[in-house]
């Protein structure tokens, strides 16, 4: 039998004390807990697969950092992320899932049973996967950026956007992504200044005549950001032009809104090389479905989007998982 192995970087290598030493066999495995995973587990559970998640990382997924979710079906006076997370779980809860706190560390696929290290000292043999990892969106590592999460600095305009309506926002970001998202503030907010470090945008040439036919968006050039300022909430931002040159000058901008919009890191090393993924990452799945490249392990959520990245895509694509590993593990057996 041939088997795909991949193993996290930072554990290529164990000792024979730190090999795993439990084993356990399960029919559905989920990885990660954010809306996809959840909403696999729940359509799982009522299939009778008997599922076991290992929440991973982050418990809840980004969601849980998330203060306001207006745009989410079923709640509509709003909800914060975390009270949402425990809602799903709660759900998932209800029908039977066996939720677990733990990390996969190590992946090793087969034909028919596929082995998934939990925490580098537990092994899980299940019949189907569901991958529901996530993906992380890139920050700049300025301090400022976590002292202001949920108070003015966001990586998701589509998510916070409504917010900032008629208020004045900044995005960070020369390409596609940070061109769309500043289109789409554009059509909320009053004033949209677009933050680019380099002389030009990576955009492709469509979405940069958008941008430079857009009124209320105004592109500093070569800027990078020093810091944001505020008391509580963004109130600014503070930009250095032309760093490291003769005509080097500190910008500040006054603005409610920081949005983040240099992209997003799948979480999906630990199953590659076995699992095909595109250049930056993300899952290849087959057609409409959740299949991945191997029979058995399907994949969900943010770890396969780059294009939507929204609670209720990865809710619904969770539910595909869990309906594809039910049909797989019916046509099996």
């Amino acid at each position: 039998m041939e088997l795909f192995k991949s193993m996290n970087t930072e554990s290529h290598t164990h000792s024979a004390a730190s090999l795993p030493t439990e084993v356990e066999k399960v029919k559905c495995l989920i990885i990660g807990s954010g809306p996809a995973g959840f909403t696999a587990a729940i359509y799982a559970s009522r299939a009778n697969l008997h599922p076991v998640m290992y929440e991973g990382m982050q418990p809840g997924g980004q969601l849980t950092t998330t203060t306001e979710v207006e745009n989410f079906p079923g709640y509509p006076e709003g909800v914060t992320g975390p009270v949402m997370m425990e809602d799903l779980k709660a759900q998932a809860l209800r029908f039977g899932t066996d939720v677990r706190w733990g990390l996969a560390t190590a992946a090793e696929f087969g034909e028919g049973i596929h082995k998934i290290t939990i925490d580098g000292v537990k092994l899980i043999e299940a019949e189907t996967v569901i991958i529901a990892t996530g993906a992380e969106a890139q920050y700049l590592g300025l301090p400022d950026e976590k002292k202001y999460a949920g108070s003015g600095v966001s990586a998701c305009a589509t998510c916070d956007g409504f917010f900032y309506r008629g208020k004045d926002v900044a995005v960070v970001g020369g390409g596609d992504t940070a061109c769309e998202e500043a289109i789409y503030l554009a059509g909320l907010c009053r004033k949209v200044y677009l933050i680019v470090r380099r002389d030009q945008l990576r955009a492709s040439k469509v979405m940069q005549d958008r941008v430079f036919k857009t009124a209320n968006i105004e592109v500093l050039w070569k800027h990078q950001t020093k810091g944001l300022i505020g008391q509580g909430v963004v109130e600014g931002a503070v930009f250095v032009k032309n760093q490291g040159g003769a005509d080097e000058v500190e910008v500040t901008v006054p603005i409610d809104g920081f949005f983040l919009a240099i992209g997003h890191k799948p979480s999906s090393e630990i199953f590659k090389p076995a699992i095909e993924t595109d250049e930056v990452g993300y899952i290849k799945t087959t057609g409409v479905t959740s299949m991945t490249n191997i029979p058995g392990v399907f994949a969900c959520g943010d770890v396969m989007d780059p294009h939507y990245r929204q609670a209720v895509t990865a809710a619904g694509s969770g539910c595909k998982a869990a309906i594809d590993a039910e049909r797989y593990l019916s046509e099996k057996h």
